[in-house]
């Protein structure tokens, strides 16, 4: 009878252990239908990602008050003056690269939950103490430090979102995630068109924006803590039992919303060079050349991206506009951004991931070579909203793209490694459209972004690879 008991003891211990297997993970996750549940997690997650993108977001709506107020200036005499905008929009990037590229092993290592828990916690703490500097050393070094909270923040948002969602509705995923993400541009335009010419309370309208942020990423602290850690993550580090009962959790809770038992889930072939890949595998085939095409493809991506959207405030300036003019377009450009991901939901798991970014870098050097030569207000808003729609639908194609070509096992490593790379054209961006802005003009700048949309387009369609159907493991 003894033996009896333990023989079944150790069929169900095996039993647990299969069904949290990551062939039996990825099979139960492929089957589940896209009910509210999931998207509720998705919307959770992405809540942390507004405040990334109104973090990001708010260089460019503040810059003109930071100006005004003498902390900043617009150019400088140097290409690296630490003095002028484009160091804050440099040291931006430069903690948003130490976020990516060193501390990308952190959600691989400590998990997704963990990250979600305290990268939130080191922005709100650097993003308050930034708001009541009055010298351009301290608000500079508390930028830093606040850029390198959301830089683990973004790849840790990618990874999870890949690993939570069927492939089959990944790319309406990633749409969802990147509108509510979006959504933070006109808020944060919306913010600075009010405040920054203001001083409420005697308080610079600039730091208000700032602390604006930080309050809300308090708020998103407690309400994601109902985020689950990513099954695949734990079936990855050999805690099959966790992830068979955090992913038994979701399908019990998926079944109460569909009112119908989930069809038996078959155990999905996943290739031993997922489960078994090391970083060091990055150099070798098959993921070399992946890793070498989003290098090039972040570098100029982030060049013609932020190099824009961290600057067309100034860049209208420089057109002759006023400052509360300048402001108030930039606000009616900025709601093109939550509504291309949104326009994007219809269509993104029918389109090609590659194709989707290679058609939207034409579509940004064309709006930019409007936005830099026409003179009427109208002309000039239609070419920052068409600029703005590709950016934004170029984001959420590519944040899909670069973390389904890399294995869960070193997804968030291998997507900021990648990603880090956006990082830098990004930090560098700050001080170049600052020395061609100088020198050459708004007519310049965009010159150097179509240059680099141009680059985007022929490294992608030549040698990006197909993800579309790409299992998440």
């Amino acid at each position: 009878m003894v033996m009896t008991t333990v023989a079944a003891t150790a069929v169900e211990g095996r039993t647990a252990s299969s069904r949290g297997s990551i062939e039996e993970i990825a099979g139960r996750m492929e089957r589940l239908p896209m009910c509210g549940y999931l998207w509720r997690l998705i919307i959770l997650i992405s809540l942390g990602g507004f405040f990334e993108l109104y973090d990001l977001f708010f260089t460019g709506y503040i810059a003109p008050g930071m100006t005004q107020s003498g902390l900043l200036s617009t150019t400088t005499a140097n290409f690296f003056g630490f003095q002028g905008i484009g160091a804050f929009v440099a040291v931006t990037f430069i903690g948003l690269f130490i976020g990516t590229f060193f501390l990308g092993f952190i959600p691989d290592k400590l998990g997704r939950r963990f990250v979600f828990t305290w990268a939130l916690v080191i922005y709100t703490i650097a993003t308050v103490i930034m708001a009541f500097q009055t010298s351009t050393e301290w608000l500079l070094a508390w930028r830093l430090f606040a850029g390198i909270g959301l830089g683990v923040e973004a790849i840790t948002i990618d990874a999870y979102i890949t690993e939570l969602v069927p492939r089959r509705m990944r790319g309406r995923a990633f749409a969802l995630n990147q509108t509510i993400m979006f959504l933070a541009q006109p808020t944060v335009a919306l913010m600075a068109w009010w405040l920054v010419p203001q001083s409420p309370l005697g308080f610079d309208g600039w730091r208000w924006v700032i602390c604006i942020a930080a309050f809300g990423a308090v708020i998103v602290w407690f309400v994601r803590r109902a985020v689950p850690e990513s099954p695949f993550w734990l079936s990855q580090k050999g805690r099959t039992a966790e992830a068979d009962n955090i992913l038994s959790t979701i399908e019990v809770r998926v079944e109460r919303q569909i009112g119908t038992k989930l069809e038996v889930a078959t155990p999905m072939f996943i290739p031993r060079s997922s489960t078994t890949a090391a970083l060091p595998d990055l150099g070798r085939t098959p993921y070399l050349t992946i890793v070498l095409t989003l290098v090039v493809f972040n570098l100029c991506q982030a060049f013609g991206y932020y190099g824009f959207s961290s600057w067309a405030p100034t860049l209208l300036i420089e057109k002759g506009i006023t400052i509360t003019k300048s402001l108030q377009y930039s606000f009616v450009i900025a709601f093109a951004a939550p509504l291309a991901p949104l326009v994007a939901i219809s269509y993104a798991d029918k389109v090609e991931r590659k194709w989707i970014i290679v058609t939207m870098a034409f579509v940004i050097a064309c709006a930019g070579y409007g936005f830099a030569e026409f003179v009427q207000p109208v002309a000039i808003v239609a070419c920052g909203l068409a600029i703005t729609f590709a950016n934004t639908t170029l984001s959420f194609a590519y944040h899909a793209y670069q973390t389904e070509v890399f294995p869960a096992r070193i997804r968030a490593q291998a997507a900021g490694i990648v990603y880090s790379a956006s990082r830098v054209g990004a930090m560098f961006s700050g001080f170049a459209v600052a020395f061609v802005l100088r020198n050459s003009g708004v007519s310049g700048v965009f010159a150097a972004i179509t240059t680099a949309m141009m680059i985007v387009m022929l490294v992608i369609s030549i040698f990006g690879p197909k993800t579309r159907e790409q299992v998440a493991a």
